[in-house]
């Protein structure tokens, strides 16, 4: 009664059940190693922002690539901010969701390198492609406290680097296109502010990245391993299914060929 398993509809579904089992598993350990790299970039997050700040200039430099390992570093910058050569970076998003701009204003050391600062969000107004109301920095030589950041391409974070925008409106926040810009050796990667807080009013700082939650990987993990426990058991299920509606359908052909003729 099993011989139906050798039918073309059922050798079919036999392959696809076969090919099922390994894809799940694998798509399994996919979001497994998902859940690994989110637990190691929260410890490496918590490690970098509660380790003690040092300068900028120690850990990058001009046309420097900030290196994975030193993600949200603390860090501290002296200079003057140089308020004239400030510029906004399009389509960011507040800590609720809105989208305006950050701010990117340059902070001018000491020898004459620069250090790009992320002052915060700002909305923006009722035309998108007018430069935004934006508080001042402090004026005179300022010291800052923030996380470093790795400078953004479009392969990067998904942005696609518009050309054509207004003045002073940028689309990536890139230590390399801000050099040509400014004319000046800018460090690479920058900093995102933490201290000092502004003032009410000010650009609304950038929060901290999320360390706490591990996201739902691994639950997605074992879902994807379940459904490949459960596809075998499926199968089997439907072939008992199965070898019992034949036997029926035999059992009723049999009866039928059973019953006397009637006049």
């Amino acid at each position: 009664m099993y011989r139906f398993v050798l039918t073309r509809q059922w050798v079919c579904l036999t392959l696809v059940t076969l090919a099922l089992i390994p894809a799940m598993i694998r798509l399994g350990f996919w979001q497994y190693h998902r859940h690994e790299h989110r637990i190691a970039q929260n410890q490496l997050i918590e490690t970098n922002l509660r380790a003690q700040p040092v300068p900028m200039t120690e850990v990058t430099s001009p046309g420097h690539r900030v290196p994975r390992a030193d993600f949200w570093r603390t860090i501290t910058a002296t200079g003057t901010y140089d308020a004239a050569h400030e510029v906004v970076v399009r389509m960011r998003t507040d800590n609720d969701d809105k989208v305006g701009f950050h701010v990117l204003t340059p902070l001018v050391l000491s020898d004459g390198r620069v250090a790009l600062v992320n002052r915060g969000w700002v909305p923006g107004g009722d035309d998108p492609r007018a430069y935004p109301p934006v508080p001042a920095p402090p004026a005179g030589e300022v010291t800052v406290t923030g996380r470093l950041k790795a400078d953004e391409t479009s392969g990067g974070s998904g942005i696609k680097d518009r050309k054509g925008l207004p003045d002073r409106q940028v689309m990536l926040i890139n230590s390399e296109q801000q050099a040509q810009y400014l004319g000046r050796p800018v460090l690479g990667g920058y900093l995102e502010l933490d201290q000092p807080a502004p003032p009410e009013g000010g650009p609304e700082p950038v929060a901290e990245p999320d360390h706490d939650s591990i996201g739902p990987h691994m639950a997605y993990a074992v879902q994807w391993w379940l459904f490949a426990a459960a596809v075998p058991v499926g199968w089997v299920i439907l072939v008992r299914r199965e070898k019992h509606d034949r036997e029926e359908a035999a059992a009723a052909a049999d009866a039928l060929e059973q019953e006397p003729a009637t006049a």
